[in-house]
């Protein structure tokens, strides 16, 4: 299995021995995406009917009053030389490759 990540967020660990590496996957909903299904607010025809959805669109905004983001994280842990080879800077694009050992006991 082949899955394409973004580093999202790079963090040292506080005793500084090793660096958690933050990926997300670039086609899951980000800040800023609205969900089709929701209101947004250019589609409201008047000042009142924006009022009445008001609570529906700040649930919605992601960290605020209970808003979520929808986005598939996966943290790793690297010594700070595995961290220096690889290089890694927010943003960047990686792909990681898993395939099942048929090796048992190795």
């Amino acid at each position: 299995m082949k899955k394409d990540l973004i580093v999202a967020k790079i963090e040292a660990s506080a005793d500084g021995s090793h660096i958690h590496v933050t990926f997300s996957d670039p086609k899951e909903s980000r800040p800023g995406n609205q969900n089709q299904f929701e209101p947004n607010p250019k589609d409201f025809s008047s000042m009142e009917d924006l009022m009445r959805n008001m609570p529906k669109i700040i649930t919605n905004i992601p960290g605020l009053m209970g808003g979520n983001i929808q986005v598939d994280k996966t943290t790793l842990k690297f010594t700070m030389k595995e961290y220096e080879d690889f290089g890694f800077k927010v943003g960047d694009r990686v792909t990681f490759s898993v395939e099942k050992s048929d090796a048992s006991g190795v």
